[in-house]
């Protein structure tokens, strides 16, 4: 993946137009409720200010539908970003048209300007060539820090580098490339995949794409129950896709074929409602009550995974366990989370459960790298080509 980074390249003086993701939650009054994201594009756009570039940021925000949706505008976090960098961002009441790039020619160097949501126009979301066209119009040079947003064929993630003569990545963007291909392209053996989240169809390809790689696959959370129900046991309530089934059941025989060890709970802590203050119990494989949900794993099987990690050298981790967000069915994510960390190998995590699920335990900081896009981090693990990176300058 030799992509052109913005610190590879002449920015001073230069109007650069940088897609970042600043898709974040925001509270009823209309705050930055968490600024993750905000802080991830922030070497980026420090670079740029430093070396004397005029910073033109764009994002989408939430699902505004291709209409102006005033709870959606960006403006609170033009005031967090202020905050954040120490200078005034001056906040554009649109992302084209007249009066944008009005701001735009008045713009110094070290300026930054942040554009109104993208997603405010039908035409972000449809790839429309000349809304694209009228986007690379502000700008010299296309810099795209929106890793979470890659995998979208959009006009300001992909359409816009048709119509530049500089598309290069920023140094967020950089350093997911150099973990999410790189480091999976000759990662340190034992490499170890620790899987869970609710559906085995989200993580299917990613399961298919790294058994090649691989020595240990982890299942847990509630897609294991598709793969318990395909080796014949009895899951009462708990979450199965069944027309998944087939599919786990030929993911099975491909791991034991390959020499792939697949080890899927032994234990589980079972409820007798989906509800935080329900009766529970711990069960084996083989006494699943029926009518009772799984909403974690057990004991047994929080020590054999441990057991597992503790001897990897590379460990990818995407999806809780259980039902993390109730304290009672937290245990197995949190335990896993504290053996990845003491495990002392490279560790790469995907999925917003997951990065919450150590945030939650004050271990985010001890991780190698938690990427910033979850449906993006998938389908690179899965071995597909993002139309964001695609276009970007080799």
């Amino acid at each position: 993946m030799a992509i052109k980074c913005i610190d590879e390249i002449e920015i001073a003086g230069k109007r650069l137009f940088i897609r970042v993701d600043f898709n974040v939650p925001l509270t009823d009054n209309g705050e930055v409720r968490d600024d993750a994201r905000i802080t991830a594009a922030l070497p980026t756009i420090r670079y740029a200010v430093e070396k004397g570039a005029k910073v033109i940021l764009a994002s989408h925000l939430g699902r505004p539908k291709g209409e102006v949706v005033p709870e959606m505008s960006l403006a609170p976090i033009a005031r967090r970003l202020s905050d954040l960098l120490g200078q005034e961002v001056t906040m554009a009441p649109d992302c084209i048209g007249a009066e944008v790039s009005s701001l735009v020619e008045k713009m110094k160097e070290g300026d930054v300007l942040l554009l109104e949501n993208l997603r405010f126009h039908p035409e972000e979301t449809q790839n429309d060539p000349g809304f694209a066209k009228q986007l690379a119009g502000l700008a010299d040079i296309y810099v795209n820090d929106a890793f979470g947003t890659a995998h979208r064929a959009h006009a300001s993630v992909e359409g816009i580098a048709h119509h530049v003569k500089v598309a290069v990545c920023g140094l967020l963007m950089k350093r997911e490339l150099e973990y999410l291909v790189n480091a999976l392209a000759s990662p340190e053996h034992p490499f170890v995949a620790l899987f869970g989240g609710a559906k085995v169809s989200d993580k299917i390809g990613v399961v298919k794409n790294l058994m090649g790689k691989v020595d240990t696959i982890l299942i847990g959370g509630g897609m294991a129950y598709t793969f318990l129900r395909a080796k014949g046991y009895e899951v009462g309530r708990s979450l199965v896709e069944d027309d998944k089934v087939p599919l786990a059941k030929g993911i099975l025989k491909e791991a034991q074929e390959r020499g792939v060890d697949l080890r899927l709970p032994v234990d589980h802590v079972v409820a007798e409602e989906f509800t935080p203050d329900a009766a529970y119990k711990v069960v084996t494989n083989k006494e699943i009550p029926p009518g009772w949900t799984a909403m974690d794993i057990g004991p047994q099987t929080i020590a054999d995974f441990s057991e597992v990690i503790k001897g990897a050298r590379t460990i990818v981790w995407n999806g809780p366990m259980g039902v993390f967000e109730v304290e009672t069915f937290a245990k197995g994510t949190e335990e896993l989370a504290k053996a990845i960390v003491a495990s002392g190998a490279v560790s790469i995590v995907g999925g917003g459960d997951s990065s919450a699920a150590l945030k939650a335990v004050g271990l985010a900081d001890k991780i190698t790298h938690i990427s910033t896009g979850g449906g993006a981090s998938l389908e690179l693990l899965e071995g597909k080509t993002l139309p964001g990176i695609a276009v970007l300058d080799r």
